[in-house]
């Protein structure tokens, strides 16, 4: 009776949609995804010319495409997304003779599509907090012996700010216990990515910690951005009641964009990098 009422929460969770689907999501994506980033973290792992290799995650097909420069002569990189709608931006953008893009669901078999020697998972288990272990071994099965994988997350997301409000502080904690209890959303995925490796007895594993946000004086405009639109999309999907704020969730949304545009505000968050090779036999 437990374990079916834990499987019936479970599939509900999964059942979820995307939770920073709104108009602006695609746009949103592009300009966050810097190239310089995407390739020193790629080529930390290992990424080489002439490796086939799967984007886990690729949105609007962006990093699939800087992927794809690193991978060349000879290599090929296959973009996966849920999103359909996101996976035809991607093919109109970017689609080319050794890069190509499919919609599934990363939680079902993918054995289909062959076999990879290098797969990239950047911010995609956050939000897949009940199953994150089990797409990365579902990932697995389509990883060739003495592949290497990458998976990259965000730690203690969102909630790394001096001196934000009081009321401010106490609403952004609220709001990601919420997404972490009812969303599936997972504020601290990135410290659990070594134990996935481990626990799959990857060898030659390496972790890196770095700041993927740090911001003190002006926003840039895709900084802004970015951020005000996760405050938007995300805090008014939380269904998180805002009683903080005697004005709702407005107010909330108004104090927040004040406080993250003031340049004395100091904001940072930990991005976590996890990379290790599969063994070349079985255990």
């Amino acid at each position: 009776m437990i374990i079916t009422g834990k499987k019936e929460i479970m599939t509900n969770m999964i059942a979820h949609k995307y939770l920073m689907e709104s108009d602006d999501e695609t746009l949103r994506l592009k300009l966050k995804t810097d190239q310089a980033t995407v390739e020193k973290q790629a080529k930390w792992a290992g990424i080489k010319p002439g490796m086939r290799v799967a984007d886990i995650g690729c949105g609007a097909g962006k990093t699939t495409f800087y992927l794809n420069q690193l991978v060349q002569s000879g290599g090929e990189v296959i973009g996966v997304d849920s999103s359909e709608k996101r996976i035809n931006d991607a093919n109109n953008k970017y689609k080319s003779d050794t890069i190509r893009f499919i919609c599934r669901d990363v939680h079902q078999p993918l054995e289909d599509i062959g076999q990879f020697d290098f797969i990239w998972v950047r911010f995609l288990l956050e939000y897949h907090r009940l199953t994150s272990f089990d797409i990365v071994k579902n990932l697995y099965k389509i990883l060739k012996p003495g592949g290497i994988i990458c998976l990259i997350d965000l730690d203690h997301n969102c909630l790394n700010h001096f001196e934000a409000p009081v009321a401010l502080t106490q609403c952004l904690e609220g709001i990601m216990d919420v997404l972490e209890t009812n969303k599936n959303f997972d504020p601290y995925a990135g410290r659990k990515l070594y134990s996935y490796l481990y626990d799959l007895n990857f060898e030659e594993i390496d972790v890196e910690l770095a700041a993927h946000h740090l911001f003190f004086g002006e926003l840039n405009e895709t900084q802004a951005f970015n951020w005000i639109t996760k405050a938007k999309v995300a805090g008014k999907q939380s269904g998180y009641a805002f009683n903080e704020f005697k004005g709702g969730f407005d107010e909330f949304y108004a104090v927040f964009k004040k406080f993250i545009l003031n340049p004395r505000r100091f904001t940072y968050t930990p991005v976590i990098s996890c990379r290790g090779e599969k063994p070349l036999t079985s255990c």
